[in-house]
């Protein structure tokens, strides 16, 4: 959805500017995680064209399918922190909170569940894919499968406008706009309907592994991390797949799913080729150079290792800062959730009223019944 698309929205609604969006706690971040969605995080951080932004560090989400290995979670939630902090996410402008800690999301996500039919979930393609991913197909927690209910339950519970996702999460962002308009026309206008923001640069859309693979991904184990050391990045990036064909270095060589060359696309810019590369102007002259013929892999892989190093230096550093206070993080994320909290309080309230279920709280409900059983009549 393009931003005019969302203003619409906040327009119609008459609602503030609002984000939500996180990651599942299961590893360091990476690359793909960085130009995918860090990187836009802060840049719409700092635009000041928000008036609210929660990230969520999705801990319940990620134990849907660690539900036996619990202290893998635990340990990464300060893995991720660290990443956010050090990518430049600020607390002063971002409430970074924990999933785990609003139990507002869970009551939610029970609610909801009314909503959605068992076979709609079945057809959710993002779903699907994920329980292929994982060879769920013959036991699949339940937790798991109806994973497009608790992210509509976190992203209505903070009213989120915007939601900045990849594109492989377009059909979940579609199935949160199916509950809330499903709520809203049968309990009366109450849930804030949710846009998408996908990344600018197509590049970034969903960035491969190193070995060619379709998508970076922790558990094939080809990611370059942001908390990787200089030595761990050159190691990987000088192993990273190319062209097979590109033999000698006179042979023409392919640009599509060289997986190098789409690295580049996502990162490098014409400052970097004046600064590291400068017998070419830009990014498309190195292309049709490989295309042609007599440019080596190496050369264009030491290229993309300086321009890594560049973009990853000040994240390194700003990130051992951060780990030398760690109660100092665990302070920004209690804060975080404090605040994230009484947000989703007040969400919780509305939908209750909405649904009439505030039985304490609805004192016309009492006078009413009470006037009913006492034979008083107005």
């Amino acid at each position: 959805m393009s931003n005019s698309s969302s203003m619409g929205n906040d327009k119609k609604n008459n609602n503030p500017k609002i984000i939500l969006t996180g990651d599942r706690p299961t590893g360091r971040l990476h690359l793909g995680h960085y130009v995918g969605s860090l990187k836009r995080r802060v840049e719409l951080q700092n635009s000041g064209e928000f008036d609210k932004i929660f990230i969520m560090i999705a801990d319940a989400q990620a134990l849907t399918d660690n539900a036996d290995n619990p202290e893998k979670v635990r340990q990464n939630i300060i893995e991720v922190a660290l990443d956010y902090l050090s990518c430049g996410l600020d607390p002063s402008k971002t409430n970074i909170f924990i999933q785990s800690q609003i139990p507002q999301l869970t009551e939610l996500t029970f609610y909801y569940m009314n909503l959605v039919t068992v076979s709609r979930l079945q057809r959710n393609p993002t779903v699907k894919s994920e329980i292929q991913l994982r060879n769920f197909e013959a036991s699949i927690p339940v937790g798991f499968f109806t994973y497009p209910i608790s992210q509509t339950a976190d992203i209505t519970a903070f009213k989120a406008t915007t939601v900045p996702v990849g594109e492989d999460q377009e059909p979940m962002l579609e199935q949160a706009r199916e509950i809330v308009r499903k709520f809203n026309s049968i309990y009366g206008e109450t849930l804030v309907e949710p846009d998408i923001l996908l990344p600018d640069n197509k590049a970034c859309l969903r960035l491969p592994g190193t070995d060619g693979k379709a998508k970076m991904s922790k558990s094939l184990g080809n990611c370059i991390y942001l908390s990787d050391t200089p030595e761990e990045v050159k190691r990987k990036v000088m192993s990273m797949y190319t062209d097979p064909d590109h033999i000698r270095v006179e042979d023409p060589g392919k640009i599509e799913g060289n997986c190098v060359f789409t690295y580049l696309d996502a990162f490098s810019s014409e400052e970097d080729f004046k600064e590291f590369l400068p017998d070419y102007n830009n990014l498309d002259e190195l292309k049709d150079h490989y295309r042609r013929g007599g440019l080596g892999d190496v050369k264009v892989k030491k290229f993309l290792n300086n321009v890594l190093q560049k973009q990853l230096e000040p994240i390194r550093n700003k990130r051992h800062e951060y780990e030398k206070d760690i109660p100092g993080v665990y302070e920004i994320l209690r804060k975080g959730t404090e605040a994230a909290y009484e947000v989703a309080q007040q969400t919780l309230n509305e939908v209750k009223a909405s649904m009439k279920i505030n039985y304490f709280d609805d004192a016309q409900l009492i006078k009413v019944q009470s006037e009913k059983y006492s034979g008083i009549e107005d």
